[in-house]
């Protein structure tokens, strides 16, 4: 399969090397990407040391030159010698490629199970985990897809009556490199033969050119996060306008793909009650209630090294000076007053739009759920079986 591939975003991306492991160098996505950015210098080096766990360390390793043809775009270019800008690493993946999903067992969980495609977002929101967990500005993309496709088939097809929720869009963006990879496209086409299982594309992109691979509209979702605008416009560097996702959501629902919507994480700042308010207001105003299969609740959780990193940087915004604690799985959060409240507003926004029943929470614990919607999961038959009710739920397009 070789994807027709709209032209890449190289500028918006930065993206001034890519570095391939030897294992994929030849690849079907390698050729891609050295096709999509031709004058981007191109090297092969043998993969850095692996962890015990088959993850490699989150360290931002640089390459050293390994061949005399240092001309742009050639293999063997030295990465410290091209000028600033991100690696983008092409890697054989030697762990698993389908995970649970990494919440803590305290809280409830979605049953969400991650399609492990690459670690890194070119989008740089000043609330992202992945600053913390990574610790590199590298993005790395899985690009041995053969391992991938014959895992997944083996998991998959082992019995065809067990149903499978999954998503790509936990350690990476599920759609931000599409252009240049892609990796949704090969994915969506070998899952054409699974009707047991419903993928969902997050992103804060408004990529749509995945619709192109022409998914079956009722086993693909099309997730967004979303957040208020004063957070989008100042926090969420590189990304899309609100209404570009939206409208690319609404192009999704027309097409007949369930849309799913993510506030994660819902940001204490100056006037958020407005904020969030005139997101939801955009919403009703691009989606129907129909369209969206469901939505996601979530508050502002991060690792403890993550202020630091960015007071460094000199870029710490002051929502990090509001009061937190530290979690069961040793993230801090807020404190419980502020983050129900916060839940709790955005929760009732969304019920004047007929979309009470779409609600949850993500990694919350019980007592949060009946202050928010005065019931546990337990109360509707758990919160993994309901969403993968309402992800396989069929749906059809209107124009």
């Amino acid at each position: 399969m070789r994807p027709d591939l709209p032209a890449a975003p190289v500028a918006a991306w930065g993206i001034r090397a890519v570095v391939a492991d030897a294992a994929v160098a030849d690849s079907a996505m390698a050729r891609r990407v050295r096709e999509r950015l031709p004058h981007v210098p191109f090297t092969v080096a043998d993969p850095p040391g692996e962890s015990a766990s088959g993850r490699r360390p989150p360290t931002n390793l640089a390459d050293p030159a390994t061949a005399a043809d240092s001309a742009p775009g050639a293999p063997g270019t030295a990465v410290e010698d091209v000028g600033p800008g991100r690696v983008l690493r092409l890697s054989a993946h030697r762990g698993r490629f389908l995970r649970p999903c990494p919440g803590a067992k305290s809280y409830r969980c979605c049953g969400y199970r991650i399609v492990h495609i690459g670690e890194g977002c070119p989008m740089d929101c000043t609330y992202c985990i992945l600053k913390a967990y990574l610790r590199t500005d590298d993005l790395r993309v899985f690009a041995n897809t053969p391992d991938m496709f014959s895992e997944l088939g083996d998991i998959f097809g082992r019995d065809r009556s067990r149903r499978f929720r999954v998503g790509t869009g936990e350690f990476a963006d599920s759609l931000a490199l599409e252009s240049l990879t892609g990796h949704t496209h090969e994915i969506l086409d070998f899952l054409r033969e699974f009707d047991n299982v419903v993928l969902e594309l997050k992103t804060k992109t408004d990529d749509t050119s995945w619709m192109a691979a022409e998914p079956r509209p009722d086993r693909v979702l099309a997730a967004f996060s979303v957040n208020a605008p004063a957070i989008v416009a100042a926090q969420e560097r590189g990304a899309p306008p609100l209404s570009a996702r939206l409208a690319a959501a609404r192009k999704a629902a027309r097409a007949g793909f369930g849309v799913c919507l993510h506030f994660d994480p819902i940001v204490p700042h100056p006037g958020w009650e407005a904020g969030y308010a005139a997101t939801v207001d955009m919403i009703a105003s691009f989606l129907r209630p129909k369209d969206i299969v469901y939505i996601s609740l979530g508050s502002l959780r991060f690792l403890p090294d993550l202020p630091a990193g960015l007071a460094a940087a000199g870029i710490l915004p002051d929502y990090y000076l509001n009061e937190f604690v530290t979690d069961l799985d040793g993230k801090r959060r807020l404190a419980r007053p502020l983050r129900v409240r916060q839940l709790s507003h955005v929760a009732g926004l969304l019920r004047k739009c007929g979309l009470a029943g779409k609600l949850y929470l993500c990694m919350e614990s019980d007592e949060v759920w009946k202050a928010v919607f005065g019931t546990t999961p337990d109360g509707f038959g758990g919160l993994a079986r309901r969403l993968m009710e309402q992800a396989f739920a069929q749906r059809r397009g209107e124009p």
